[in-house]
């Protein structure tokens, strides 16, 4: 089975903060064990936002790749070019800040192999504002340029953290649906990084992609979860009509607390079962697992 994850902060946590690579949630050995075949790791920007030394931090998390690619997990440009049986991964940016000094910038990281940027983090940028914020102003003139030019890259637009204006101002301004790498349904927890049924809806018609995040706090007012209040968040998008553009975007080793059973990539077959358990088909289960982020990548490469 193809299996991804759209979102984690393991290279911050290996090239920042020189965390051991065996204490992490995500390992070479657990994404084996998980089956993973696909991880996205996310070049931060840091806690600083633009404040911070941006190019430092991004340099670190890409000399950080080594660990994994010494263990034999490879980057990848796309989704397709994962083999059967093979552990890959993908980059992408969490923090539009890496284009402060110019949409020129957004070649650049696709040379890098960057396929997917969250426009801001938490903090305000030359792009856009982040739901945290409660700003209702949408994208700037120069937020929308850099959208236009990540499309034209054929890289996804990411709408998590992303402010409501923001994320409609995608949807009218552009013709190229976004992707929300790790976020979870306000219905389910209304807390302001999760999406509305509104923008659901909207993600669903147009052919976007969402991937749900596994920290409790999103996934419950009570800040507690399981795999069962997982597998909520993903139904609930499925009732919706949304089967083929749900997933997972686990924010691994960007959260200080995990859903009870799912503490590592090591985890995810007990997800994949509960999944089956509560009712979905193997069809679906597939297509969450990671066959509806491969059918997203091809529907922006057609642009």
């Amino acid at each position: 089975m193809f299996i991804v994850d759209t979102h984690s902060d393991t290279l911050y946590a290996l090239g920042v903060h020189k965390a051991k690579p065996d204490s992490l949630m995500i390992t070479p050995e657990k994404l084996r064990t998980g089956g993973i075949s696909l991880q996205t790791f996310a070049l931060w920007t840091g806690p600083k936002g633009r404040e911070g030394d941006v190019n430092a931090i991004v340099h670190a998390e890409l000399g950080a790749r080594a660990v994994m690619e010494k263990a034999g997990i490879h980057q990848v440009d796309d989704p397709d070019e994962v083999g059967d049986g093979e552990h890959a991964f993908m980059l992408s940016v969490e923090g539009g800040e890496v284009f402060e000094d110019g949409a020129y910038l957004v070649e650049d990281y696709r040379r890098l192999g960057v396929r997917m940027v969250a426009l801001t983090w938490n903090h305000e940028n030359r792009i856009g504002f982040p739901a945290k914020s409660g700003a209702s102003t949408g994208l700037t003139s120069f937020g929308l340029t850099v959208v236009r030019e990540m499309q034209k890259e054929h890289m996804a637009v990411d709408v998590s953290h992303l402010n409501e204006a923001g994320f409609y101002d995608i949807f009218a301004h552009t013709d190229v649906p976004p992707m929300a790498s790790h976020s979870c349904c306000s219905a389910l927890c209304p807390h302001f990084r999760n999406l509305t049924d509104d923008q659901i809806r909207l993600m669903i018609r147009e052919g976007g992609y969402i991937g749900i995040n596994f920290y409790p706090s999103f996934l419950s007012a009570e800040g507690k979860a399981d795999i069962a209040t997982v597998v909520r968040h993903i139904d609930h998008i499925c009732q919706m009509g949304g089967q083929k553009i749900v997933g997972f975007g686990s924010d691994f080793d960007g959260i200080e607390t995990t859903p009870q059973g799912l503490e590592g990539a090591d985890c995810i077959p007990a997800l994949l079962e509960a999944m089956k358990a509560a009712g979905m088909s193997s069809s679906d289960v597939e297509g969450i697992a990671g066959e509806n982020l491969r059918s997203y990548f091809r529907r922006i490469n057609a642009y």
